[in-house]
């Protein structure tokens, strides 16, 4: 399936590293030009980008900034138009996943998964829906939640289920408001994946996943990230609001 990505540019937030490195090379594939904000290990992020572009052929750079602050983001989107002349693509992934039950969690420590899984996409969707209007062009925003946003959590995330929660709702609501603009707002809801965010829970209790999962393995995460470009392109171009599932059937939504 041609998916007419060559010459697009995308903006994906944590894409060096675990999904976010999928997803890059995914839209690299495709022949998007992309920018990879990051905020930790420069070295290897700036390694990757020059890969990228080396092994894709596509232009490839690397922009830092906290997703969490506001003036970063604007800083971030700035400098990438700046560079490649538009932004067309917005994918929200970086995130974190921190352990600790809600009797034993910090305040500081709630505070903060909110800030980055749920203010920092509303943070650059407000700015990108900003540059669209603009432009006045079409564009695509895919914003990745989780299936805990629909199950919650036994295992010590529920401040994690209540950011992706929350970010499902968001996806809702800012899919139509801007629907009248042509940008189409999307998410989707991944289980377990082999990620560095996820190397801990899986090396402790692999099997207790898999067995909720009826396929019966743990995700690659390029297997994600196909989804995303696919939503992401112009073959999605009638599917605006929706949480898609890419869980391997622990969500069955």
């Amino acid at each position: 399936m041609e998916l007419n990505l060559e010459g697009k540019t995308v903006f994906i937030t944590g894409g060096g590293g675990g999904l976010g490195s999928a997803i890059t090379k995914a839209f690299a594939a495709e022949g998007a030009d992309v920018a990879v904000n990051y905020i930790v290990d420069e070295e290897q992020v700036f390694k990757f980008v020059k890969k990228i572009s080396a092994d894709y052929g596509v232009r490839c750079i690397a922009v830092k900034g906290d997703i969490s602050v506001p003036e970063d983001m604007s800083a971030n989107v700035a400098e990438t138009v700046d560079k490649f002349g538009k932004i067309d693509i917005l994918i929200n992934n970086a995130g974190v996943w921190p352990t600790s039950f809600v009797v034993d969690m910090d305040d500081e420590e709630w505070d903060r998964t909110l800030r980055v899984n749920l203010n920092g996409p509303f943070y650059l969707s407000k700015r990108f829906v900003k540059h669209l209007i603009a432009r006045k062009a079409k564009g695509k925003i895919v914003n990745i939640a989780s299936q805990a946003a629909f199950h919650g959590s036994t295992s010590g995330h529920a401040h994690y289920a209540a950011s992706k929660g929350g970010l499902v709702s968001f996806t809702v609501s800012l899919a139509r408001e801007v629907a009248q603009y042509g940008i189409n707002v999307n998410a989707i809801a991944p289980g377990m994946a082999r990620t560095p965010m996820n190397s801990g829970a899986l090396s402790e209790r692999e099997d207790d996943y898999i067995k909720r999962i009826p396929l019966g393995r743990i995700a690659d995460p390029s297997e994600v990230a196909n989804v995303i470009v696919f939503l992401a392109s112009e073959k999605a171009d009638y599917i605006t609001g929706a949480t898609v599932d890419v869980s391997g059937g622990m969500l069955m939504r």
